[in-house]
């Protein structure tokens, strides 16, 4: 039997419309018909997919750039339609777009970003806002007069009798100019309005936010866009992402991922109304990243992963590095699924008239004339690029050898403070432990024990085979490279490794499938061993109730018990301001007042969020500052780029 084909991404904008236009009796059952939808044949024929609600009905979506832009682009035969529930139920299955302008002509897609209407906006930085301030509020810009502008009065400069000169009336462009260092009303709205439906999403939790408050958040996402916020309209996507792969149990799904996404939406909804200059425009982010002329550039390749996002793109990406060690990466990633995240290894880099596929590419190397470059490294496909094949190097061959040069720690300390987060490592492979989270590779990096976790779970991609292959190398000392995750424990993802027989050899983990024959002479698996999840510090008190309500919403913690205990000994620790936090948090889910008459009136979700974002920020803070200190790093720092 074929695989049911994905449905094409959907604009936020499209799947608020229609589930605005849904009646509540309607609304009631959009959650049973998303179900029952996704069950149903389909079929793609070219730009269309068709889904067979019924032997008589169908559902057609159009997306001709790939991707559904309008809501007459989602049609169906039933008789209450245009209003009727298939078209709302088709919306809310179907994978987030980004309604992102055009892209220009030298763009190359990137993780989480495709050519045409699914390419995401790309923010300063991950979202990561708090403050126990209140929320932002529907306040208005008030302009403070300028010195310039008051007329000169008694005792303002001893000359009573000289006229008030007028200076000439503000230009267009200083009114821009002002602008751009302070909010509009409009963005306070948008933010408001994003701010308020996130913060219904946690007090829902996962399991209570239906179509319903997705679709509320959708537009709140679609309202900031148009306010010229494109950093909290795609930090509002990606919790519309994150909970719904939660809520189909996607393997993918991380429930520390959802939290830090909706920390970073109720972060940068609050902070916006407050911030002026360089904070701010950090804040509204950018709707796609500038690319500037780099001249030539001369690459060598270093390995190649699979991309494979629960908003419906996959493709891959290769990593290349210059000669001063300086990265840059070539990606092509579009609509699909794991099938499409395998075979992108295999098709030629979209890079002048190079024919290198990138697995090829991650071996061997690039001469680029005319390269333009993100600010982050992404190489530009415009007409003006020449590529040509050119010769690779091993990793113990300069110049990429100098990458692992850098020490550990002042490569986490780089990624902490807002840099890549590539680690390149040495390590010797001491075994495997058992954690909730599957099994990790035990390994010791100068000195530092290291886990090593898979970078992806799904099962089409060979991280866990060969993660569980490397478990029999015990002892074995390897180059890899890794991606920082950031906890109380030094740890990170694993993408690829040297050879552990052929040292002028590399294994792209994501894309190349480990045999046994490939290990020492004398290896065996060594069965995993099962840790207690402990923390030295008991910040997991904390976090736990953090992750909890993104779960469960408000009602979980509001009848959580041991409250008080976590407080007391979060406080004999040493950690005064996580017990208060905790304290706030469970005094915030309980908070219920009644009326007049004794009934019990709707909780106050603006208290929950501000309490539980703060607990959260508190919580990320502290992680990062251990994560430096397990590592032998420095402290990271504190920028308003990364609040």
């Amino acid at each position: 039997m074929s695989p049911q084909p994905q449905l094409p991404p959907v604009a936020p904008s499209v799947t608020a419309e229609l589930v605005e236009a849904l009646s509540p009796r309607l609304r009631k059952r959009l959650d049973a018909g998303v179900a029952k939808l996704l069950a149903r044949p389909a079929v793609r024929a070219g730009d269309t997919v068709r889904i067979a609600v019924d032997e008589e009905t169908d559902v057609v979506l159009h997306a001709p750039e790939g991707a559904v832009t309008g809501a007459d682009a989602i049609r169906c035969g039933c008789l209450l339609a245009p209003d009727c529930l298939h078209r709302a139920a088709a919306a809310s299955a179907a994978p987030v777009a980004d309604e992102a302008a055009a892209p220009v002509a030298e763009e190359t897609a990137a993780p989480g970003e495709t050519a045409g209407a699914g390419r995401e906006p790309v923010a300063a930085e991950p979202a990561k806002q708090p403050g126990p301030q209140g929320p932002p509020g529907p306040a208005s810009r008030t302009r403070q007069p300028k010195p310039a502008d008051r007329a000169d009065g008694p005792g303002a400069s001893g000359q009573t009798d000289r006229p008030h000169q007028p200076g000439p009336p503000p230009t267009a462009a200083a009114e821009d100019a002002e602008d751009a260092e302070s909010v509009t009303d409009a963005q306070r709205t948008a933010a408001r309005a994003v701010f308020d439906a996130a913060a219904a999403v946690l007090d829902a939790g996962t399991e209570g936010s239906g179509a319903v408050l997705q679709a509320e958040l959708l537009r709140a996402a679609h309202t900031a866009r148009l306010a010229g916020l494109p950093r909290a309209a795609a930090a509002a996507v990606a919790v519309v992402t994150g909970v719904r792969a939660a809520r189909s149990a996607d393997p993918g799904h991380r429930l520390a991922d959802l939290a830090t996404a909706l920390s970073g939406v109720l972060g940068v909804a609050h902070r916006l109304p407050y911030a002026s200059g360089p904070e701010l425009a950090a804040l509204r982010g950018t709707v796609r990243q500038p690319y500037r002329p780099d001249g030539s550039l001369r690459l060598y390749g270093l390995f190649s992963e699979p991309v494979l996002t629960a908003t419906g793109y996959a493709g891959a990406v290769t990593w290349t590095a210059d000669a001063g060690g300086r990265l840059y990466s070539v990606s092509d990633v579009a609509p699909g699924g794991p099938s499409r995240a395998t075979g992108a290894a295999d098709r030629a880099v979209r890079l002048g008239d190079t024919a290198l596929t990138h697995r090829e590419l991650s071996r061997a190397g690039l001469a680029v004339s005319g390269a333009t470059v993100s600010p982050t490294g992404r190489l530009g496909a415009g007409a003006g690029v020449r590529a040509v094949r050119a010769s690779g190097v091993a990793w113990d061959a300069e110049p990429l050898r100098r990458l692992w040069a850098v020490p550990a720690a002042e490569q986490v300390a780089r990624a902490l403070d807002g840099g890549h987060d590539l680690l390149f490592l040495e390590v010797t492979l001491t075994g495997a432990v058992r954690e909730a989270g599957g099994e990790s590779l035990l390994a010791d990096c100068g000195g530092v024990p290291l886990r090593l976790a898979v970078a992806h779970d799904d099962p089409a991609l060979p991280y866990r085979d060969n993660l569980r292959l490397l478990a029999a190398a015990q002892g074995s000392r390897l180059r890899i490279v890794a991606r920082l995750a950031p906890g109380p424990r030094p740890r990170a993802l694993l993408l690829a490794v040297r050879h552990p027989t052929d040292p002028a050899a590399r294994v792209d983990l994501g894309l190349d499938r480990l045999r046994h024959a490939d290990l020492p002479a004398g290896a065996a698996a060594a069965p995993a061993v099962a840790v207690p999840a402990v923390d030295e510090a008991p910040l997991h008190l904390l976090r736990r109730r953090v992750h909890q309500a993104v779960s469960g919403g408000r009602p979980v913690l509001a009848s959580a018990r041991g409250g008080a205990g976590d407080g007391d000994r979060l406080r004999r620790n040493g950690l005064a301001t996580a017990a208060a936090l905790l304290g706030e948090l469970h005094a915030a889910a309980a908070d219920r007042t009644r009326d007049a008459f004794g009934r019990l009136l709707p909780a106050d979700p603006d208290r929950f969020a501000r309490a539980w974002l703060a607990a959260a920020v508190y919580t990320e803070t502290v992680e990062r500052a251990l994560c430096a200190d397990g590592w032998g790093a420095p402290a990271p720092q504190t920028s308003a780029a990364r609040l």
